[in-house]
């Protein structure tokens, strides 16, 4: 081959070898532009605070990023299904409590270090699912005992343990499943050494309206139930960490933590923001206001400063 055969082909070569490279250049980005036109599948569990959440976090992100947003209607059936969801792809993010990851996902024994379960979940769920928790919301939604204001202030009232010198005047209400839960009443008795006058089975509806018509003392609430707010009552600390631990965070596939660059930095603006006052509050606006999800959260994001 001459001197100007081989300048050619040399020429030719470094030509294809360009046309390769940027052919590459070109499918991975029309790749990553593929899935960035994607909508991001936002899920909730079928409740009302979940709904909220749902509406908090897809807002948030319209908000921060140019990502498209896609609401999932609210999926009946608890975690269970919701897991199923992200395994297969058909959600990309939805807001979980951390005890029910930790035992209804997981399946694993209880634990009192909050910490520790959040840390252990973040690696378990990396390494088996793919998939990350990202930033705790600043609420737990957990178990607790709730007593009306009077009954707190007569009885100087402020954690579960100030029960065991007055519980034998007072008549605790439940509904039937949690007189037969193993960490339900007899647990609670057992650990803060309660000995009350009566019980009292209640449907789980009408908890609250018994408690605040005094036809029962003490019941068994969640600590973000709307009625706290509506009836003005009182919940009693966990001073002894009985209940298990039901911080709110997102858990989030990491290959949507990949697609969308910007979505781990707006995820990060959940931490912290949501206290359970505000959560009451939330839930009180839907539930006893019948107001739109989306005007509660975007007038909670508002306030917050994270929208217009």
């Amino acid at each position: 081959m001459n001197h100007t055969c081989k300048k050619i082909f040399s020429i030719l070569l470094l030509c294809t070898v360009a046309l390769l490279a940027f052919s590459g250049c070109g499918a991975k980005q029309a790749q990553q532009t593929e899935a960035n036109s994607e909508p991001l599948r936002v899920g909730c569990k079928s409740m009302p605070e979940q709904m909220i959440l749902q509406e908090i976090l897809s807002q948030l992100i319209e908000a921060k990023t140019d990502i498209t947003v896609e609401r999932i209607d609210p999926i009946a059936g608890g975690s269970s299904n919701l897991q199923v969801a992200m395994e297969s792809g058909e959600l990309d993010l939805y807001p979980e409590y951390t005890g029910t990851g930790w035992l209804t996902v997981l399946k694993l024994e209880e634990t009192d270090n909050a910490d520790y379960m959040f840390t252990e979940l973040n690696k378990r769920y990396n390494e088996q699912y793919d998939m990350s928790w990202v930033s705790l919301y600043g609420f737990e939604n957990t178990y607790t005992l709730a007593v009306r204001a009077e009954t707190a202030q007569q009885y100087h009232l402020e954690k579960i343990s100030d029960l065991a010198a007055v519980s034998d005047q007072l008549v605790f209400g439940a509904n039937f499943d949690y007189f037969e839960r193993e960490d339900g009443y007899d647990k609670v008795c057992a650990t803060y050494n309660l000995h009350f006058k009566d019980t009292a089975e209640v449907d789980m509806g009408l908890k609250y309206q018994t408690l605040n018509e005094k036809k029962c003392d003490v019941i068994n609430a969640y600590t973000t139930d709307s009625q706290i707010a509506e009836y003005g009552l009182v919940t009693l600390a966990d001073d002894k960490k009985l209940f298990t631990d039901y911080r709110c965070s997102t858990v989030v596939r990491n290959d949507a933590l990949q697609n969308y660059p910007q979505l781990q930095e707006v995820l990060e603006l959940m931490d912290g923001l949501i206290s359970n006052e505000e959560m009451i509050q939330m839930n009180y606006d839907l539930n006893t206001n019948h107001r739109l999800e989306s005007d509660i959260a975007r007038e909670f994001l508002q306030a917050k400063g994270l929208v217009d």
